[in-house]
Parts: C-alpha cells; structure tokens; sequence
C-alpha cells in the first residue's frame, strides 16, 4: 500500500485533495481520475487470503494476479497470469507452474516461485472462508509447506493427495483466495503469527493494476495506478464511493458526479435506456434463482410433480415483467459463463402438458402447499406470480415472506415445503455447483457436511457418481462432456426448479469505455478502465 506521505508525494500526477473535499468535487470532469458509485458496507477485509465478500473480492481482483484465469473469449480454457505455462505429470498428482519472469510487484520487485509457494501456504494456514477453495485438494496448515514448493526462483511444484483433474485444479487457483502476494512485504509487516493478516487487511502487496491508497469502511476504497502493472490507459486513480441508496447512486451519475453507478435497479436503468449519454455494461453473474422441494414432504417426492410444475410456471413471463434487465431465464445448475454450462431454456408455460403431468401423478384434485421466499424485491412479486402458475394446475400456494437470513435459517433446518431462493458459486468452475446439488452421502439430520441437496433432503446415488466423474475427468473436453450431460438429466429429474440468473449492469458515463464485468464478482476488473 502506498503510504500517505507517498500519496501525498504523488501529487505531481495527480493532486491531492483532502477527503473532506475530494468526495463530492472530483467526478466525470477529470479524465485522470474514475469515480464510481457503489455499496460498499459488506466489506470486511482486502486480505485476498481472507476476503469472500462480493465486493471485498471484486477489489482485490483488481490489486493482485494468480497463476492462471479464465479465458475472457472462453471459459472453458485458461490462460496465463503469474504463471506462463504448467504441467501435470502423470499420475495427476504433481503439478509444476512457471512462473513469468517479467512479472513485478508494485514495489518493482521480481515475483517469484517463493512468492507463489508463500502465498498458497499462507491461505491454507491462514483457513480463512474461501481457503476450502484450494484446501479441497489435500492441502493442511500442517502439509502445506511439503506440498506447496518453490524449487527455484521460476518453478513452483504442487504436490496433491489423490489424483487431480488439471482444469479442475487451474479453475480454483484462477479463484482471490489464490492470489499472489509479496512474501517479503507481507511478512515485514506481520504481527506475531498472524501472516500479516492485520496489516493485509488494509494495505496491498499485490501485482495487478491498481495498489490500495485507502480504505475507509462504509466511505470510500482509493486506487492508485501500479506503475509496474499492466494497465496502459489514462486513469490514474479510481475512487469507489460508498452510495447506499441506488436512487443518489443514478442522481449522482446523471449529475456528473460520478463516472458510473453499480447498483442500479430495474426501474433506474430503464431511466437510462436509449440515452446517448449512457452506456448500460451488463453481464449475467453466477446466481440463479430457483424453487427447492423438500422431499421431507411425502407430497412433493413424486418425479412426475417436479415435472408438472416445470411445465407450469411462465419463465419468459416472469422474466419479461417481473426482473426484465437484472436477471435472464435460465434453467440449469451451472450458471451461464461458465464451463461447460448449458444455456438451453427447454421448460415454458404448458398448462395442457402441466396438468397431464399432475394426473400422472395422482394428483389431478391438486393440494396446498407453503412457499417461503425472500421479503426484499424482486423476491415477492416473482413468488405472486409462481403462485398464479401454481393455481392454474390445481397447486395452491401459501406465501411465507421474511428477511433472506429466516428463510435460509428455515431451509437449513430442512424445515420449509417450498423455498424460493437464490444461490451463487463458490469459484469458477462447474464442480462448485454440480458437487452441492447432486452430491450428498449422508442424508440424515446430522449429517457433518450439508450441502444445499441436503437442505431438501434430496439424495441421488447415480447423481452423485456422475458429479464426482466429471469432477475428477482429466481430459478437457470429455470433463465439459460430462458436465454439460449432467446438467440436462438433472434438469429434467430433480426436485429443483431453477428459473433465472442474475445479471449485473455498471451504468457508466459515455466517455467512460472498458469496464468489465465478471461471471464472479473476483473477476469484475477496471483493467481496461479509460476515460475520453
């Protein structure tokens, strides 16, 4: 992180103003300078090591490098970040990385293979949130300096317990939690046993575009160019404000104030829609939304119901009137975006074949049923509108509304009927979703791991085995094979209704052109960032 004295010292290229008065007079009218409007009160910490918060995790993709990352143009492969090439031997059980030996921190100094190897160990130790990520591979504070090694300035070797699919390995260390951090700057600065972490939390010692000026929670995160990074535009700061309301957040940018505006609602981003002065970024991000039935409930268990209210329910409806630009239909596990997803959307509104469905499963008098589902929009009016689906094939459907932490509160219990809730991803790759839907061995109330199959009660033998096969395919092209095939026979077989994906918009300013979005928030990236 760069010191006040240095930031001070900095003002050469960009003047410094006192954060009194740099909040509300620095906005569209400085090309040097991007000023972005977002909330930023979920945060609790920039060490990428620790961070698992959407926003803490956005910006840390933006001051730190990993090894690999996800091809922008394809998802299904990976290209090189710290790393320029890797290898796996052939058993899948050693995996060698090389390291770019160009690659600088921003203090200039040279990234190594000690770098890379202290940075994985430091997660592992650390166990953080996100550390089950890379911890999943056999990775333990006691192993991982055996098994994490530089065995030269260049060569980093990781060693895992059972044999490894390569691009399940590569999609995980493309993850924050995998980030490069500098071993000599972090440990300068560590307090005891900590790592660092105190002082990670709230400095950088990373390698990507941006190095962390200042972070004052719930007010504002400044970013300084890395003057050895990557980025070649002409922004030499970014300024994210802390905005609560999405209302001040849309006033702010039609005002000039701000650059762009991240939390924008439907209704403020069809007040922009079709104006010139505005250009609406939008990507669909790894959250679905979806109906759970709970095969606790004796009535809910028949395969030919899931069917039936599959073919019920009016997804283009609700998505065209209900969520029209924050979220898009989609019908399978693995969100759009990422390997081997399946985008096809083969469910619409059939009542005649719905109701057929319902006779087939001896329930054509239909019943009633409860339906807990988030308080917050969208949540309510998509749940009215289920319900009227429901209605017309017999289903009648009680709405139970509270506040999300209630209703996953409910669902972990494994006490609702119906759940209307989102999910999002852990890490890039299909495993993340596939492995909590289909996969859970111990279905019984106390069960040590409880995935969100467990939550329904939901356990499915040939489901799983086919999960872990997909997981563990070495091969690239049969491993997306197996995902894309799963995808379609859970569709089509689960009491698991999935009907949308959430998709994010940054409303920016016309002269502001390459902000990018992310399928994971750990991907959303100012890399690009200029202003005209």
């Amino acid at each position: 992180m760069i010191s006040r004295r240095g930031f001070l010292a900095g003002a050469a290229a960009v003047p410094f103003l006192s954060y009194a008065s740099i909040l509300p007079a620095i906005g569209a009218g400085r090309q040097d300078i991007l000023v972005v409007a977002q909330q930023l009160d979920n945060m609790t910490s920039l060490d990428p090591h620790e961070s698992f918060e959407a926003v803490g995790s956005e910006v840390c993709n933006n001051m730190y490098q990993r090894l690999v990352h996800p091809s922008l143009s394809n998802p299904d492969q990976v290209e090189g970040g710290v790393a320029v090439s890797w290898e796996a031997d052939a058993d899948g059980k050693v995996f060698i990385f090389k390291i770019d030996p160009n690659a600088k921190f921003a203090s200039g100094a040279q990234i190594t293979a000690e770098d890379a190897a202290f940075s994985l160990q430091r997660a592992i130790k650390m166990n953080k949130g996100p550390a089950f990520i890379i911890g999943q591979f056999g990775f333990t504070p006691e192993n991982a300096e055996k098994n994490i090694v530089a065995t030269d300035p260049s060569t980093l070797s990781l060693t895992v317990e059972q044999s490894t699919s390569l691009p399940f390995l590569l999609y995980c260390l493309s993850a924050s939690v995998a980030s490069i951090v500098e071993k000599k700057t972090v440990l300068e600065n560590a307090s005891g046993d900590d790592l660092g972490n105190g002082w990670l939390q709230k400095n950088s010692a990373g390698s990507g575009e941006w190095v962390l000026v200042s972070w004052k929670p719930s007010e504002s995160i400044i970013l300084n160019v890395n003057p050895h990074g990557a980025y070649k535009g002409n922004v030499k700061r970014i300024l994210l404000r802390h905005v609560a309301d999405p209302s001040s957040q849309l006033l702010m940018l039609q005002k000039g104030d701000v650059d762009i505006a991240r939390n924008l609602t439907s209704e403020q981003l069809r007040v922009l829609q079709g104006n010139g002065d505005f250009e609406l970024v939008t990507k669909a991000i790894a959250g679905i939304g979806l109906m759970s039935l709970n095969q606790k409930i004796e009535k809910l268990t028949n395969p030919k119901l899931w069917q039936a209210i599959k073919w019920a329910v009016d997804y283009q409806g609700i998505q065209k009137n209900i969520v029209p630009l924050t979220h898009k239909v989609h019908q399978t596990i693995i969100p759009e975006g990422f390997p081997g997803a399946v985008n096809e959307t083969p469910f619409q509104k059939d009542l005649e074949k719905a109701k057929s469905l319902m006779q087939e499963a001896g329930l054509a008098d239909g019943f009633t049923i409860k339906m807990d589902h988030y308080s917050a929009q969208p949540w309510p009016d998509i749940a009215q509108a289920i319900q009227a689906n429901l209605a017309e094939i017999g289903i009648k459907v009680e709405l139970l509304a509270a506040e999300n932490r209630q209703v996953l509160t409910k669902m972990r219990a494994r006490e609702h009927e119906i759940a209307l809730t989102a999910w999002g991803s852990d890490y890039f790759d299909p495993n993340t979703n596939a492995d909590v839907f289909c996969n859970n061995p111990d279905n019984s109330d106390n069960a040590a791991t409880k995935p969100f199959a467990w939550r329904s009660s939901y356990q499915n033998e040939e489901f799983a085995k086919k999960s872990i096969a997909a997981r563990d395919e070495r091969d690239s092209a049969k491993r997306i094979e197996l995902y894309e095939n799963l995808q379609r026979e859970f569709m089509n077989d689960s009491p698991f209704i999935v009907m949308l994906q959430t998709v994010t918009t940054a409303a920016c300013r016309k002269d502001v052109t390459g902000m990018r979005l992310g399928v994971l928030s750990d991907s959303h990236s100012y890399a690009g960032i200029a202003k005209a």
